[in-house]
């Protein structure tokens, strides 16, 4: 069996149309499963940080520099997610164009972006939800909620002690995989209330904040570079659009739910483009806003928008805030852990991975023993693992998918140069080779250290491969 056997797509499509997930998900639904992926840590959190140690205030820049990337690597998810509507997102179109082998790897990589990163964001989410408890009085153990591997400083003193385990942590993502067991249609719409929630609190701080932009603290809009690349300047507008990269991380995930939508030749572009610009703009926004109303200087700090906050008459808002990032990082989880599944579902229904993964339950119609055992595996990470590192390991396994995907659309150009696209990449193969090229330069910026992890993560997924997964492929019958 060749390495780089392709599964041929009038397969795949039998499978689209013959499959056994429920498709009950419209554009409206896609776009706000977008945008629950999207809008999370990076508008709260990032913001801050790329505009105190990297770009200043123009940050606003970097945003821009980062959605242009993504949109390269969005519009080639669109016309994939329409001509193949499959669950399996970037995993299903190397199979189609580059081969079993290129498809195995990208879909080994995904664990990365979406179990490791829904693990991550579970952190921070037991962070927020400790410190939203303070404001009204509430205390929790420190020692329940960190990690065994890492010091924790107790809050209002210089006390340093050892963790025991984040159960805040292991909670959000117990009670997550509950709701995806339960069924796609009710975690879609446990997904749109909450980004309705974060949405409003984000519109409302940038109306209300308005009022108070000093514009003094947009001078300079570029401060100058301190000598170091990266640190100001425009190389520092750069590497601020790798750090802020991380705020974009989920908009592909919409296309993990292809086999769920209604119409997904019409409503997977719709939901990929429309959650990544109506995100944009937000960001742009929302950043503009942010270091109008306090220096660069002062934002590198875990809570930002409290600190900008607390320079307005708006101060009641804070719990609010700190209420949405909650739940922006409950609604990141969700999509993660659904797009993790789906993934794997497709590599089980082609046999690179037991049948465990794809077997669907006779009343919720969704995979899921696949969501229980990804609740135990990102569980473990989320209650005992220092993940602070494996978040850059999201995001270069990411941008991996990325390049892959344009990739695919150069190939399938030229080996399906007559299938219907209901949804066609312009300007190919100009557009694939400009998203390659730009993410490859973010996985550059990532650093030697994150390259390492990337390769070592891969080296385990090759030996599951040559040991189970070329043994049992479709394609090796």
């Amino acid at each position: 069996m060749s390495l780089f056997a392709t599964k041929p797509l009038h397969t795949i499509l039998a499978e689209a149309e013959g499959g056994t997930l429920k498709r009950s998900l419209g554009a409206g639904q896609l776009v706000a499963l977008g945008i629950g992926a999207i809008i999370g840590a990076g508008l709260f959190s990032l913001t801050g940080i790329a505009a105190s140690q990297n770009a200043g205030p123009a940050v606003v820049i970097s945003f821009v520099l980062a959605a242009i990337g993504c949109a390269f690597a969005g519009i080639c998810y669109s016309e994939f997610a329409a001509m193949i509507p499959i669950a399996g997102s970037a995993y299903t179109y190397a199979y189609a164009t580059m081969g079993e082998f290129i498809a195995w790897i990208i879909g080994w990589d995904l664990v990365l972006e979406y179990a490791i990163g829904a693990a991550t964001v579970s952190v921070s989410w037991s962070a927020y939800v400790l410190s939203f408890f303070k404001d009204f009085g509430i205390s929790f153990p420190a020692r329940f909620a960190a990690s065994p591997f890492e010091p924790v400083t107790l809050p209002g003193t210089t006390t340093v002690i050892q963790g025991i385990i984040n159960l805040p942590a292991l909670f959000i993502v117990a009670i997550v995989s509950l709701i995806l067991i339960v069924g796609i249609q009710e975690s879609a719409r446990v997904n749109a209330f909450i980004v309705f929630l974060k949405v409003t609190v984000a519109v409302l701080f940038i109306l209300l904040g308005w009022g108070y932009i000093n514009n003094a603290n947009y001078q300079p809009f570029i401060p100058p570079n301190t000598g170091e690349f990266g640190v100001f300047g425009w190389s520092g507008v750069i590497r601020a659009a790798g750090v802020v990269f991380f705020a974009f991380i989920g908009f592909d995930a919409v296309s993990t739910a292809a086999q769920e939508a209604r119409k997904p030749q019409r409503d997977m572009p719709i939901g990929i483009i429309g959650s990544l610009a109506i995100c944009t703009v937000l960001y742009v926004a929302f950043s503009h806003v942010l270091t109008g109303i306090v220096s660069y200087k002062e934002l590198n700090v875990a809570a930002p928008v409290a600190v900008a906050i607390d320079k307005t008459s708006y101060s009641w808002m804070r719990p609010a805030i700190k209420f949405a990032i909650i739940m922006g990082y409950t609604s990141v989880i969700l999509v993660m852990l659904l797009g993790q599944s789906r993934v794997f579902f497709s590599m089980s229904r082609d046999r690179l991975l037991p049948k465990v993964f794809s077997d669907v339950h006779p009343r919720f119609r969704t995979p899921w023993r696949s969501n229980l055992l990804f609740m135990l595996f990102t569980g473990v990470f989320a209650a005992f693992a220092p993940i602070s590192a494996l978040g850059e390991m999201t995001s270069i396994g990411t941008l991996f998918a990325f390049v892959l995907v344009c990739m695919g659309i150069i190939i399938m150009r030229r080996t399906h140069p007559d299938q219907p696209r209901p949804f066609k990449t312009p300007l190919v193969p100009l557009i694939p080779i400009l998203g390659i090229a730009f993410n490859l330069l973010l996985m550059y910026g990532l650093g030697w250290t994150n390259w390492t992890r990337l390769i070592v993560w891969m080296v385990i997924g090759l030996i599951v491969y040559f040991s189970y997964s070329r043994k049992h492929s479709i394609t090796h019958e």
